[in-house]
């Protein structure tokens, strides 16, 4: 053997050594770099839960409103209940009179028309003139204030997280928000808690928290707006942000909240973390109540699909579906039709115990002035 080949040998003999000392310690350090990740993201979320206190909230579907006695229940119902029927067909909440004395029940699964029916029927009490165009006139002053309010809860919600130059549509949509639900879970609630639990994570790990709060604040801000457009809510809230001025590592943060995309950045796992936890506390969500209130969005859908329709309202916990129609697009014998249709779709496409009452409303009004 020559000297260059013994050389040779020596070397490949050596680096094969090296090479699975070299294996055996990249593996070692693998295994201890994971236990380490591990080990600190575990205290960076049991940090950011310790650190943040959360209240917990349980959505009803029903309200009370104290009565001060029979002379005012026999007002709301009215004669021949017709005040009670008015205020049915101008909120779409079902009013309950005779079960708790003292008291009148407003049940319905959408918290905004309960919201509604509860200022207005304790403005018709506090005033005391209580007649259907007084009424209509009541529930529509109180739906103007109460969407001005919306705006001004998401201005202050914005406030306390530190994002004070949000655009004031941004900040609409967000107080709209506290009446939508998810699971049971208040989402303007659940919006403000990801985004405090988001922040406390992005300082843990020095990222930018400004980026990373703005991102979860309005992670679900298409939610506020999904039942009037076409589309998921991410992609919603996606071009709405986008429209709205919002820069593009807020928008991409935001956009990968539900894994689906691949993450573009670290402040976009942040927001995915803190919306996990926030939905995976223990009494944040229950199941039941979300899938009865989309089996009512979806009974309401059913009947606003249809031609000359106005509005529509689910009462009885889904047993009973009052449809108004425009009586200059359906006639009286088109309306008997109309709900004949209706109800024939309903037993098609939704599944659900008993029977469902549909009922056309169709009335004719005249208006002048005595001039």
């Amino acid at each position: 053997m020559t000297p260059d080949q013994a050389k040779a040998e020596l070397l490949a003999a050596m680096t094969e050594d090296a090479q699975k000392e070299m294996g055996s310690r990249v593996a070692q350090i693998e295994e201890e770099t994971l236990k380490e990740a591990n080990s600190r993201s575990r205290g960076i979320l049991a940090t950011a839960i310790a650190r943040y206190a959360s209240e917990v909230a349980t959505e009803r579907t029903v309200s009370s409103i104290p009565l001060t006695g029979e002379e005012m229940k026999g007002k709301i119902i009215g004669r021949e209940g017709r005040n009670i029927r008015a205020l049915e067909m101008a909120t779409g909440v079902d009013l309950i009179v005779d079960d708790t004395p003292g008291a009148i029940i407003l049940s319905g699964f959408d918290p905004y028309r309960r919201e509604i029916a509860k200022q207005a029927i304790e403005r018709l009490i506090a005033d005391g003139r209580i007649h259907p165009a007084r009424i209509e006139e009541v529930v529509q002053k109180v739906k103007d204030e109460t969407d001005e309010s919306m705006r001004k809860e998401g201005e202050a919600v914005a406030f306390d997280l530190g994002l004070h130059d949000l655009h004031p549509d941004i900040c609409r949509l967000m107080g709209r928000l506290r009446y939508r639900t998810s699971y049971g879970q208040n989402v303007l609630a659940h919006s403000a808690e990801v985004a405090r639990l988001a922040g406390i994570m992005a300082r843990e790990v020095g990222l930018d928290a400004h980026v990373a709060v703005r991102a979860a604040f309005v992670h679900d801000i298409g939610k506020a707006i999904d039942r009037e457009m076409e589309g998921t809510h991410l992609q919603i809230g996606i071009d709405f942000l986008r429209k709205h001025g919002e820069s593009e590592a807020v928008v991409m943060a935001m956009a990968a909240h539900h894994m689906d995309i691949d993450w573009p950045s670290l402040e976009a796992m942040i927001v995915q973390a803190a919306d996990a936890i926030s939905a995976a506390r223990p009494g944040a969500r229950r199941d039941i109540l979300e899938s009865y209130v989309k089996r009512l969005e979806k009974l309401e859908g059913i009947a606003d699909s249809f031609k000359g329709v106005s509005k529509s309202f689910a009462l009885q916990a889904g047993r009973e579906i009052r449809i108004m129609v425009e009586s200059e697009k359906i006639s009286d014998e088109e309306a008997i039709w109309l709900s004949k249709d209706i109800a024939r779709r309903i037993e098609n496409e939704l599944e659900y115990p008993g029977q469902i009452k549909v009922t056309v409303i169709r009335e004719t009004r005249a208006t002048d002035y005595a001039k």
